[in-house]
């Protein structure tokens, strides 16, 4: 089924029920679709891999979001001292692996991560073969912890062997991790990452437009410069700090701007990136964008408790529509790819993790993020 007529046959009965009785959302559903869409059903991402049930970014995350049903698997990268790329959420290692428990604290270093002194263990502090020795935990208390100790910290290469054996079934959506920190803080340098990046990535894929590849990034400036060395599609991240009660975006650093435009002095915001002249902007060397999802959805504050914890929070606002970003992107052919849905996580105005995701794959976006690919293969199944 192409994606315009799978948006078009999809119930607004979903709606109504994810939303707790909130309004559906607005416009013709098959008109959200503009340039924006590939023409397929929207992408279920695996963030880093099915992280929601095993140590996240371990070859055992990611296999398990393949046998999801996950179309992609994120591997967030970070450089190690030797300068290979590894898996990893952030460049430190202290809530994800066992490093404290093999390493003394003599190990750690204090480096400006973003504009915000950091002690902590850092992987460019660490070989490769160091990094080897330690294991994967569960960092949320609240998720399955008898993996713990169990997986290694798999390098790019591994995850592009383990996709590549999955046979077309599933592509790798990597993330540049602090793109500026490791140039200027770490001094490997203007585009060492992504050079690197692309070297392992051509090697795989190719460079077409085609590959079963995208690249995000929340600074602009390495995507720019990816931009002039490969057709891979490219994907501009959009972060926010929090959501004010008024439904407003909060913009608090280090989650106001991309880093990039805080060294430069580019007084733009992430917000900024979303308004039709951001877009006109971010289309110039990106082909997606990936805003956190509140930004596509507005919310009202409207007394229930949709939770149903007994105490009203902003996760309890209705969900009323689309905020028309989707709309602004598709309308100048840039697709929308949100994040992130999980299922022992409230979003705001739901209770039921599969109606979210349902609810933000009927609006229009053309991906999601989630930590249970499952669910969101389920969200997607139950629109058809």
């Amino acid at each position: 089924m192409d994606r315009r007529e799978w948006l078009a046959a999809a119930g607004s009965a979903v709606l109504v029920s994810a939303c707790g009785g909130g309004s559906e959302a607005t416009g013709d559903p098959s008109s959200l679709m503009a340039k924006g869409s590939p023409g397929k059903p929207p992408l279920v991402i695996g963030h880093r891999g099915a992280s929601g049930l095993r140590p996240e970014h371990t070859l055992a995350s990611y296999q398990l979001a393949i046998e999801q049903g996950a179309d992609f698997i994120e591997p967030d990268l970070v450089l190690t001292k030797d300068g290979f790329l590894v898996a990893r959420h952030e460049p430190v290692l202290d809530a994800t692996t066992d490093v404290s428990g093999k390493f003394p604290p003599s190990r750690k270093s204090t480096r400006n991560l973003d504009g915000v002194p950091t002690t902590a263990y850092f992987a460019s502090d660490f070989t490769l073969a160091e990094i080897k020795t330690l294991r994967a935990v569960q960092p949320n208390a609240a998720r399955p912890q008898q993996y713990n100790g169990l997986f290694e910290i798999p390098t790019l290469d591994e995850v592009i062997a383990l996709a590549k054996a999955a046979k077309g079934r599933v592509g790798i959506y990597p993330e540049i991790k602090h793109s500026t920190f490791h140039a200027v803080e770490l001094g490997f340098g203007a585009h060492t990452f992504e050079d690197k990046l692309l070297a392992k990535l051509h090697a795989a894929f190719g460079k077409g437009k085609g590959a079963p590849v995208f690249i995000q990034s929340f600074e602009v400036a390495n995507l720019q410069y990816l931009r002039t060395k490969t057709n891979m599609r490219l994907v501009q991240l959009v972060d926010a700090d929090d959501v004010n009660p008024d439904g407003s975006m909060s913009l608090v650093p280090p989650y106001r701007q991309p880093y990039d435009f805080v060294v430069s002095g580019d007084p733009r915001t992430f917000a900024d990136l979303l308004t039709p002249a951001g877009l006109d902007f971010v289309k110039t060397y990106a082909d997606a964008i990936g805003p956190w999802k509140p930004y596509l959805v507005k919310t009202v504050a409207d007394g229930v408790d949709r939770t149903g914890d007994g105490v009203l929070t902003i996760n309890d606002r209705r969900v009323d529509g689309s905020t028309g970003v989707i709309e602004l992107a598709h309308a100048r052919g840039l697709d929308v790819h949100t994040w992130t849905f999980r299922n022992d996580a409230s979003g705001y105005g739901f209770a039921d993790p599969q109606a979210e995701m349902a609810y933000y794959m009927r609006l229009g976006v053309d991906g999601l993020f989630t930590d249970f690919p499952a669910t969101g293969v389920a969200a997607r199944d139950s629109l058809r």
